[in-house]
């Protein structure tokens, strides 16, 4: 099956080894989920959070779900 998601916003770390994607569902719902790798892993990022099969109605609140469910989101957010 096809990868139907299409990433809203990705947000990084500072050191770029851990990040959040807010996404739109191919059935218009949103979501979010928390990635991380390995700079010596070129194979890229693996989810970590599990966070991925949760539903909300748009993109803002996924992404105020996902500043509570991820501890260091909210600091990155506020640095930027």
């Amino acid at each position: 099956m096809a990868h139907t998601n299409k990433v809203m916003r990705s947000i990084e770390t500072p050191d770029g080894n851990r990040c959040v994607d807010v996404f739109v569902r191919g059935d218009g719902s949103f979501g979010f989920e928390e990635y991380r790798r390995e700079p010596e892993d070129t194979r890229g990022w693996y989810p970590i959070g599990s966070h991925g099969t949760q539903k909300f109605s748009c993109a803002d609140t996924a992404l105020e779900q996902a500043q509570i469910s991820v501890t260091w989101l909210a600091g990155v957010l506020v640095a930027r």
